[in-house]
């Protein structure tokens, strides 16, 4: 297995399951390019290398494209894996009991674009009101739900505002 925060031997033989399925989807899903990054990318100096939460209201730390907010934090996203849960070891940790200790990822590609997976959370992950029923791509402003807890995923600029302000800096 690739990734030690995907372990699945403290769940019970029929959740297990499940989870292995969710993971074996979710690690298939980062593809070469996306994986290379993960493994080579050297994080930002301030990076923690595990929980990374910046208090900067509604900013995003210059080094990142991605986040999730809630009410309380940003959590800048990595390229690649990116763990959200109840456990410390995960990249966004959510101290809420009805949240699983690994309840949901958000896989970020290197050559742009997010997606949310489920990964076999006991409760649900619900993207915009929906529960998920498999990997969805993430667009900025989508809202994240997992029990009462509720995030919404940024990205600093959309491509279609890069397009836009391409034409608007050649005019």
């Amino acid at each position: 297995m690739a990734d030690p925060r995907l372990n699945s031997v403290h769940l019970d033989p029929a959740r297990r399951d499940e989870f292995r399925r969710a993971r074996d989807a979710l690690l298939s899903a980062r593809g070469q390019h996306t994986h290379y990054a993960e493994l080579h990318d050297i994080p930002p100096p301030e990076a923690d290398s595990r929980t990374l939460v910046e208090r900067l209201g509604q900013q995003l730390p210059p080094d990142y494209d991605y986040a999730v907010l809630d009410k309380d934090a940003v959590y800048p996203l990595k390229v690649g894996l990116n763990t959200i849960g109840r456990l410390p070891d995960n990249d966004v940790v959510v101290p809420d009991p009805f949240v699983s200790r690994r309840h949901c990822a958000i896989l970020v590609h290197s050559t742009q674009g997010c997606e949310l997976h489920d990964v076999a959370s006991k409760n649900g992950t619900f993207l915009n009101g929906r529960r998920l029923a498999g990997p969805t791509p993430l667009v900025s402003g989508d809202e994240i739900r997992m029990c009462d807890r509720q995030m919404v995923f940024i990205r600093k600029q959309d491509p279609a505002q890069a397009d836009e302000n391409e034409v608007t800096r050649a005019d």
